[in-house]
């Protein structure tokens, strides 16, 4: 699968919740290295596509995701592509605390494991959205600098 700008940024922030979650040094410094990494890919994307070397048709990478729209609504997203980063920072943060509730599943109460199902569904549909929306911001703007 090619690599997008909202993409790596996704990647960035599921690093950064690793590392903050982590206390195990040999981990830590193994992310960190990632952290440096994903942040040289971050800026090689970046001026690679605004010196016109990836095609325009390669800055997006759609989920279109196929999911029942009623009863399922997202949170919209919208703004600048520093706001859209913000905002798939805050839905992977909260998507890691669902996660880890799933971990201990048999813990969770029977009447509460459907919303949690279906929390885990939506977020991950909105962290989708944020990740496209990244993508096709960053591409208006690098169309409209031509």
């Amino acid at each position: 699968m090619a690599e997008t700008l909202g993409m790596l940024c996704d990647k960035l922030t599921i690093v950064k919740l690793k590392e903050y979650h982590s206390e195990d040094p040999q981990r830590l410094e193994s992310l960190a290295k990632q952290a440096v990494q994903l942040q040289q890919e971050i800026d090689a994307f970046v001026n690679d596509a605004i010196a016109g070397f990836i095609p325009a048709d390669k800055l997006t990478f759609a989920a279109n995701k196929v999911f029942k729209k009623q009863g399922n609504e997202v949170a919209e997203v919208t703004g600048a592509i520093g706001t859209l980063f913000s905002q798939l920072a805050d839905v992977n943060c909260r998507l890691w605390h669902e996660v880890e509730k799933g971990y201990d599943i048999e813990n969770v109460p029977v009447a509460e494991k459907d919303g949690l199902i279906k929390q885990l569904a939506v977020l991950n549909l909105e962290r989708n959205n944020c990740i496209d929306a990244i993508d096709l911001k960053f591409k208006e703007l690098i169309q409209s600098q031509k």
